[in-house]
């Protein structure tokens, strides 16, 4: 898979940009290569913007009488896959008492800090998840380097991966990793573009 990445151009593109690659920097001091827990708490955060994305376009919609352009679909299956990321990886890491704690506090303030950002401006706020997707695809791609590399245990995949994305029984992490690195890419080209048309 081709990494892309698109290249900030406006003042809002480089704050969002410069936002996310700020957070990377918590979460490699924190977690390093423990893939699996990052993946926890990264897909905590990811499952968040396509739920509250979706309200607001929802509640605009009303207000101004107007079709969603299929938006709000959109994003609710965003959400829902997140969702299902970490579902998959935390039966894979089994996170702690303390990482389940960090879970909820990170939700709650980033439901806070994305419905202002999106309330002050959608198109930053796609961006910011355009690029947070970017970084999603480099840190699963490091997962499968690091599985690759026999540094960790290629087990069987969970069960819950093998009935969402009806992978064959004998399916291992590195199938999940694969396929969830290119759901991740997927929503990175999606709120690009929304970012784009706004």
């Amino acid at each position: 898979m081709k990494i892309k990445h698109k290249k900030p151009k406006t003042f809002r593109d480089k704050f969002a940009y410069a936002l996310v690659k700020f957070m990377r920097i918590f979460a490699d001091a924190f977690f390093r290569k423990r893939y699996g827990h990052r993946a926890v708490v990264l897909e905590t955060v990811a499952a968040v913007p396509g739920m509250v994305g979706a309200g607001l376009i929802h509640f605009k919609c009303l207000r101004r009488i107007q079709d969603d352009k299929g938006w709000i679909h959109e994003l609710l299956e965003e959400a829902d896959n997140e969702r299902m990321h970490l579902m998959t990886f935390i039966k894979v890491a089994h996170p702690s008492f303390l990482e389940r704690l960090l879970i909820v506090a990170a939700q709650f303030f980033f439901i806070i800090f994305y419905t202002l950002m999106y309330i002050l401006s959608a198109k930053t706020a796609h961006r910011f998840v355009g690029y947070l997707e970017e970084e999603a695809v480099h840190s699963y791609t490091e997962y499968l380097k690091e599985i690759d590399a026999g540094r960790l245990l290629n087990e069987p995949a969970p069960e819950i991966a093998i009935k969402y994305w009806k992978l064959n029984k004998d399916a291992t992490l590195r199938d999940v990793v694969l396929i969830v690195r290119e759901d991740e890419a997927l929503h990175r080209d999606v709120n690009h573009k929304f970012a784009d048309e706004l």
